[in-house]
């Protein structure tokens, strides 16, 4: 393991609502679950810190509502947070906090730093665009203006993500689930990002083809050393691709450790009727 995290995120929080004196108390009687009954307050993402190091898949695993989601949309920019600090260990970004950068800082994190695979293909891809167009538009928005390269590299990584070249004009719209996923992870790699997020990848796929998607996300970190953060309510998905994992609920993080101590030992209640709900 490196010394030195790639991302460091501190103190992350998000709520919908202006918040109480009632319920910024995480013991608070007035909220259920993270729900203030006084204000109406949302609290998404409460207090969530973790660092990510190089080369490593970090899984967050959590239901449906614990906030793992709002809080990837936060840390890619899709949405703004409410606090918190994101430090990225790259030389031109050392010391600030990404969260407080100028829109033009933040789209170049998300052109040549991050990489993002949606669960829902719509909201990474243009589906009327063509994949290969799909792709060349990433590569255009981080200022790359050579055609011959543009073209090459979209048709290696179309390759690489098993999709046929001969399909490469068509639109994603008429492609399967799976097949668009793989074109969306495509267009996530098309400028080398030192780090990936990949939200829900496999909802809603067939099991084959979830497998199929899965084991090319392991052959891409293997070869490519990628650091990845893997968020999904499906702990056999966390179980196969990560090293390290967080347990979200209800906003907070209530577990942490190494994937396998999490799953042979679980503490917390919650922890241990997901991993019971695997066996």
């Amino acid at each position: 393991m490196y010394e030195k995290p790639i991302l460091q995120v501190k103190h992350l929080q998000k709520q919908f609502g202006e918040g109480c004196p009632h319920c910024f108390d995480k013991e608070s009687v007035y909220l259920e679950k993270n729900y203030c009954t006084v204000c109406g307050t949302v609290h998404a993402v409460r207090d969530v810190s973790f660092d990510l190091y190089p080369g490593e898949v970090l899984g967050i695993v959590g239901e449906s509502g614990s906030g793992k989601s709002t809080m990837l949309q936060g840390l890619y920019f899709d949405s703004s947070m409410t606090s918190g600090a994101v430090y990225i260990n790259q030389s031109e970004l050392t010391g600030q906090n990404v969260l407080s950068l100028s829109s033009q800082q933040k789209r170049y994190i998300r052109n040549y730093i991050y990489g993002m695979v949606y669960q829902n293909p719509v909201d990474g891809l243009k589906m009327k665009f063509s994949s290969i167009g799909n792709i060349a538009e990433k590569m255009i928005a981080a200022g790359n203006r050579n055609v011959s390269n543009i073209e090459k590299r979209s048709k290696e990584l179309l390759e690489n993500v098993h999709i046929p070249l001969r399909r490469m004009k068509e639109e994603p719209q008429y492609f399967s689930g799976g097949m668009q996923q793989r074109v969306q992870i495509a267009k996530a790699l098309s400028n080398n990002p030192p780090i990936l997020f990949l939200d829900e990848v496999t909802t809603g796929l067939d099991l084959s083809v979830q497998a199929s998607v899965l084991d090319l996300i392991k052959q891409i970190q293997r070869e490519l050393h990628i650091s990845m953060v893997v968020v999904s309510h499906d702990l056999a998905v966390i179980r196969m691709l990560a090293d390290r994992s967080i347990v979200m609920l209800n906003g907070e993080v209530i577990e942490n450790g190494l994937t396998d101590q999490i799953l042979e030992d679980p503490q917390h209640e919650y922890t241990q009727q997901l991993v019971y709900s695997l066996l």
